[in-house]
């Protein structure tokens, strides 16, 4: 027969050692004094030395000190770790070059290795990937803008313009001067709409890669500014067959669960970037023959905007 403690649901959280436990209560063992959080990788006490309190401020008033290991007395992990990474997303977004990895361990005052394993895990991106993401649209933008090509490539961050024109298919899916221009009238573009949890996700693609993955409130809105963004360009909804790669591709990124605690801004620019990362892996031709089938009631509309 089960004990109280063995019956409570917090005991199954500290045997699972279930970080989505953490905050919402804290542990204290009997014999040695301390509480923990329910993710604490410290040995798992026997049941009946275990006492539950709601705060550390609890367990404190009943004699208990903090663990050192998981630093019962400070947020749980999950949260330090997203205000980590918060920081050096914020850092990468105002540096006007790439960080080096050992440039954000020393701003942040930790080892090369746990500030990788922890940007990744919170993330799901590299801290290269993430600044990769956030140079790309400087690009972009500049671009949309109107701003000389070189201009907006050394503007951006790129230390070289021969570097980034051969790689400029895999940010802009086509030439930086064609992107500047709207596209033209010889490019197709196709596009498919899906609703996430961060809202509407657009993704766009030329026959030379992704042009675009926008997100909002409003699936219409962010059709208006792929129109907006490519005047010049043949824009056409997707078929059933590129709809699905697309829901695939997103499904297998959200259900990642990366990020979520993070600012709205950080975590959809993670979640673009993951996208896009996943899409990329797919040869461009291959995800241009999803589209390729004459466009029936099955695909969509071709909109031709001059």
């Amino acid at each position: 027969m089960k004990t109280a403690i063995e019956a409570d649901p917090r005991w199954a959280a500290v045997l699972a050692r279930n970080a989505a436990a953490d905050g919402r209560f804290v542990y204290a063992v009997t014999t040695t004094g301390v509480y923990c959080h329910p993710s604490c990788g410290a040995r798992t006490p026997r049941p009946e030395h275990v006492r539950f309190h709601p705060t550390p401020a609890d367990a404190e008033r009943a004699g208990f000190r903090p663990c050192q290991r998981c630093l019962a007395d400070q947020p749980p992990p999950a949260v330090r770790n997203s205000a980590l990474v918060t920081g050096l997303c914020r850092f990468i977004e105002q540096a006007d070059h790439v960080p080096s990895l050992q440039e954000l361990a020393d701003h942040a005052g930790l080892s090369v290795y746990h500030l990788h394993r922890v940007f990744k895990s919170v993330t799901g991106l590299t801290p290269r990937a993430y600044a990769a993401a956030h140079r790309s649209q400087r690009v972009r933008s500049a671009l949309e803008r109107g701003a000389a090509v070189t201009d907006a490539i050394y503007t951006a961050g790129y230390a070289s313009s021969g570097r980034f024109y051969a790689g400029s298919n895999q940010v802009l899916g086509m030439t930086p001067s064609r992107y500047r221009n709207g596209g033209s009238a010889d490019a197709v573009i196709r596009f498919a709409v899906d609703q996430r949890s961060l809202g509407a996700i657009l993704v766009a693609t030329s026959e030379r890669g992704i042009c675009a993955i926008s997100l909002g409130e409003d699936a219409d809105a962010l059709v208006r500014d792929l129109e907006n963004r490519f005047p010049r360009a043949d824009l056409r909804d997707g078929d059933v067959a590129f709809k699905q790669l697309v829901t695939r591709v997103v499904d297998f990124v959200e259900s990642l669960g990366n990020g979520l605690d993070l600012p709205l801004d950080v975590r959809g620019t993670a979640f673009q970037q993951s996208v896009w990362l996943a899409l990329s892996e797919i040869p461009p031709s291959e995800i241009v023959t999803h589209s390729r089938r004459p466009i029936d009631s099955r695909g969509g509309r071709s909109i031709r905007v001059r």
